[in-house]
């Protein structure tokens, strides 16, 4: 199949997906969103693909989801943003519960949608160079996949939520447990399929009965209720509209994306968080 915004190529058993908008810092679009869910049901149908590579184009996992669309879009009102907020859950969670193993390979920025997608991931591989955060709150939005929680513990993600940070460097996201492992620049894809492809050497049903057991250790605990709750609150955060949002997307419209995140970060200068 032919996509516009990613990549899906099968190396040998492993079929890796690359975020294919290097432009735009491959920023999360909802076309990407389709072309994902799209990408996945292949992948998942396909004996071949025994593990899954998620990566991002150029210098950049992903800078999140594409705050364009919501500019053109427009959306007000629960009503109008369910659907759109059940698409930017629905998609990053693939990788949660995707039958075959998935692995994550982060450079550069990983933010807040995109972060969410790499988290759900079962291993996450991040250059040195990279960077997570969940900005979402300093702008008046709220939280989609509120998988944070599950893999630092409360703490940690009330400090990162809760303060908007955006700056987690890899080291840092290795000591709280965000990712496995910590790579050089240069070797992060070569390490991330030489992973992917060690896991897919192993019998393909044992490996998917195994994280399912793994994955319903965690889900017992409460997870996916937790999540869908979650993304209920958000919805009632985005339908009635923060006053932070509204500002922040008038000046995007009117003096752009740029504009408006120099007005956003101007607000906390200072603050000392």
């Amino acid at each position: 199949m032919t996509y516009a915004t990613i990549r899906v190529e099968l190396i040998d058993a492993v079929a890796r997906i690359t975020l294919d908008r290097p432009g735009r810092t491959n920023a999360i679009s909802a076309t990407m969103l389709d072309e994902l869910g799209r990408a996945m049901d292949e992948i998942e149908a396909d004996d071949a693909a025994r593990a899954v590579v998620v990566r991002g184009a150029g210098t950049a996992f992903s800078s999140g989801f594409d705050l364009k669309d919501q500019m053109e879009l427009r959306p007000t009102g629960v009503t109008q943003w369910r659907p759109i907020l059940r698409k930017d859950f629905d998609v990053p969670m693939r990788f949660w519960h995707c039958r075959k193993p998935t692995i994550a390979a982060v450079r550069g920025p990983c933010l807040a949608g995109a972060c969410e997608l790499a988290l759900a991931c079962d291993i996450t591989i991040a250059s040195e160079d990279a960077f997570f955060g969940e900005p979402e709150l300093k702008f008046g939005a709220g939280i989609v996949v509120m998988i944070l929680p599950w893999i630092v513990g409360p703490k940690v993600a009330k400090e990162i939520i809760l303060t908007g940070e955006d700056r987690i460097g890899a080291r840092r996201a290795y000591e709280i447990g965000m990712v496995n492992r910590v790579v050089p620049n240069d070797e992060l894809d070569a390490q991330a399929l030489r992973m992917a492809r060690h896991i897919a050497t192993i019998d393909p049903n044992l490996v998917k009965e195994t994280k399912r057991a793994i994955n319903r250790a965690i889900e017992a605990r409460g997870m996916i209720d937790a999540l869908e709750a979650a993304l209920e609150i958000d919805l009632q955060i985005e339908g009635a509209g923060s006053p932070d949002k509204k500002q922040f997307m008038d000046i995007a419209r009117a003096e752009g994306l740029k504009a408006a995140l120099a007005w956003r970060d101007a607000r906390f200068a200072g603050a000392g968080a």
